[in-house]
């Protein structure tokens, strides 16, 4: 593969990474005007937002399936497109089963786009010889501030849910599809499919041996889902902020989670996976125990800048990690780690709630605290021989590809 192409797939990814944030955005900060769009009842919202990432998690177990005979540049190629239609949908409809049709829709495909996103993320991560991988996931995260920041305009004008997300569908989706002329693969990629990962990656894949890798990735995404979900609440509830003060948290952890990965990729290079796994789970877990213990507003958030910091590292090297360890399987092994995503994103939130009712949101931080500083427990999973490029943390390669 030449440089220059190597070069086009990793721009055209970036896009599709960037494209995949806003659009995840604009659905999660609107859930609101969703629910009174469709006259979607208290005690019916948790089952539909239950629904998107379990059906996510079935849309990932199939493209395990699907790569087996086409390349995860297609899947993606078309999952993109139909999520961003899903979104479409989900603000263009009136009855209740419309919202659902939308939702199960969006929920499938995103479970789709995001195993073939970060199938082809770690293949070419392999291709380059270094990490790469942090450096997609911060392009996802400044797609989620701009659609955060559309959503917000949208609410602050009082905007349909047509209008807010019409604009943004018409742009970005013509721009992604026409980027995906360019997707790219690595080397271990470039096989036909059914040989290096057909029928027999499933079975080369140890799940004993992914298991340590699948339980980090939930430990993360229950750290993620506490702060989406709860840390607004906890801002004004508990340490007595002002109703505007409650809506920075969020933001601010976008911003660290976005600074982080921007930079992380270099830490990876400099350290190693297991160093910048390991003092991103310490960050992280101190940042949990800020929030547990903080005083007043300000202090509260300190512990979400920590945790922005800390928590943005993980997931991108757990993929990364899973790629490396299973090198002849790694669309297999991705896909089924992908699922834990959205297990990590089940379990935190309900948890974090049903904790803090029964007990006190104070201590209800202190469970994804611990699950995080787990991490270190397993550490050793991002560093094992068979997870490294070479002798050191790059393998050497004749051509710089940018």
């Amino acid at each position: 593969m030449t440089d220059a192409r190597l070069r086009h797939g990793r721009a055209s990814l970036t896009l599709s990474f960037f494209v995949q944030g806003v659009t995840f955005a604009l659905l999660v900060t609107r859930i609101p005007a969703i629910q009174d769009r469709y006259g979607i009842s208290d005690g019916l919202l948790p089952v539909f937002l239950a629904a998107v990432p379990i059906l996510a998690g079935v849309g990932s177990v199939v493209t395990e399936k699907v790569v087996a005979r086409v390349r995860p540049r297609v899947v993606l190629r078309w999952a993109q497109p139909v999520v961003m239609l899903a979104l479409l949908g989900a603000g263009a409809g009136n009855a209740l089963w419309e919202a659902a049709l939308a939702l199960g829709v969006f929920g499938v495909s995103v479970g789709a786009l995001d195993a073939s996103m970060n199938m082809m993320g770690v293949s070419l991560q392999r291709a380059y010889g270094r990490s790469i991988m942090l450096g997609f996931h911060a392009a996802y995260s400044l797609g989620g501030i701009a659609g955060a920041s559309l959503a917000w305009a949208g609410a602050h004008w009082d905007l349909s849910l047509l209008v807010c997300y019409l604009p943004a569908v018409v742009v970005l989706l013509p721009v992604a599809f026409i980027g995906s002329r360019w997707y790219a693969e690595g080397s271990s990629a470039e096989v036909e499919p059914g040989e290096t990962q057909g029928k027999g990656a499933a079975a080369s894949v140890s799940f004993k041996l992914l298991m340590p890798l699948c339980l980090v990735m939930s430990f993360a995404y229950i750290g993620d889902s506490t702060v989406s979900n709860w840390s607004a609440k906890y801002l004004q509830d508990v340490l007595g902020s002002s109703e505007q003060m409650s809506t920075v948290p969020y933001n601010v952890y976008m911003v660290t989670t976005l600074l982080g990965r921007a930079v992380g990729d270099f830490g990876v290079r400099r350290f190693g996976a297991v160093a910048v796994v390991r003092s991103g789970s310490v960050l992280a877990a101190a940042g949990f125990a800020v929030v547990a213990v903080a005083g007043g507003a300000w202090t509260g958030m300190l512990g979400f800048t920590m945790l922005g910091l800390g928590l943005c590292v993980i997931v991108p090297q757990t993929f990364a990690a899973a790629g490396r360890m299973f090198p002849g399987a790694s669309d297999t092994a991705i896909a089924r780690l992908n699922v834990f995503n959205y297990v990590g994103f089940l379990v935190g939130s309900p948890l974090v709630g049903a904790l803090g009712d029964a007990w006190s949101y104070r201590g209800a931080m202190l469970v994804p605290m611990v699950l995080v500083l787990a991490t270190l427990v397993y550490a050793k999973s991002f560093g094992a021989e068979s997870a490294r490029y070479g002798g050191g943390h790059e393998r050497p390669r004749t051509a710089d590809v940018g």
